[in-house]
């Protein structure tokens, strides 16, 4: 079991591929908290309810992966890039040309049209042009960020390098309730933090989403990470549920008000030695 425990797949040694999109409250940061945790289980299937930009994934390389989200465009922009996507579209870092996209994206939304490679090719520009990566819809589904502050762009049109990594890898639109476990799955779980902005999706993640989240994630047999702002009511429901908690100071800040002190974040742990 010991010598189980420091087995360092041979993809851990490849090179890491930077995440594809930008996205707000990405995970990058936490790799080297998780790695070692993850080595002991690298054999195992690596599960994520809220894949979102695949940082992590793309770091830690597992071969076979169930990565799932709630949000549609996401999920079908990498099954695209599965099947060989490469963009086409005007890539130009213009406030005219971000708008016109996003009107383009929207009637195809509208026209229940999105999920095509037309749409993954819009969602890739709008993300990566769009105001701090940020990833948000109205109610009516419509995507609504603004043009974003960047001087430079460094846009990519062939995805070819992801291909053989996420050969083995299952992406599907899933609310994390029904995405189905093996009981040796290794889950990781970053949910839409407990704060007041939640509007990742057109349904939002209320405060009963986080308490079901953490009643799922604590019925697994097998191995459970979840991360989460550090507020009092979240500490305390993984803690009631039997999670150990670690505390972490996030690279994020609290506020755009002035406060410059380093978030409070919790990684729970469960099923997993400390």
């Amino acid at each position: 079991m010991l010598q189980e425990a420091y087995l360092v797949p041979s993809r851990e040694m490849e090179p890491s591929l930077s995440p594809p999109l930008k996205w707000a409250g990405g995970k990058r940061w936490l790799v080297p908290h998780l790695r070692p945790f993850w080595r002991a289980y690298a054999r195992r299937r690596w599960v994520e309810p809220f894949c979102g930009g695949l940082s992590l994934a793309l770091a830690l390389r597992p071969e076979e992966a169930l990565l799932s989200d709630i949000n549609p465009h996401l999920i079908n922009f990498y099954i695209r890039i599965q099947q060989g996507l490469s963009i086409e579209i005007n890539l130009i870092n213009s406030r005219e040309v971000y708008y016109a996209h996003r009107d383009r994206f929207n009637t195809l939304i509208r026209q229940g049209a999105a999920f095509t490679e037309e749409g993954a090719q819009l969602f890739y520009y709008l993300n990566r042009t769009g105001y701090n990566g940020l990833c948000r819809f109205n109610r009516r589904g419509e995507f609504n960020v603004p043009f974003g502050r960047y001087k430079h762009i460094a846009y990519q049109r062939d995805f070819y390098a992801y291909r053989t990594l996420m050969e083995g890898w299952t992406f599907q639109r899933r609310d994390f309730s029904e995405v189905v476990l093996l009981p040796t799955d290794f889950i990781y779980a970053d949910p839409p933090y407990d704060v007041p902005f939640r509007q990742y999706s057109a349904e939002g993640f209320s405060w009963r989403d986080q308490v079901r989240l953490a009643e799922w994630l604590a019925a697994h047999p097998g191995p459970v990470i979840a991360s989460n702002q550090a507020t009092d009511r979240v500490v305390h429901l993984y803690t009631s549920l039997g999670f150990r908690i670690v505390r972490l100071r996030g690279p994020r800040r609290i506020s755009c008000t002035g406060d410059r002190t380093p978030a409070q974040e919790i990684l729970a742990f469960r099923n997993i030695e400390l």
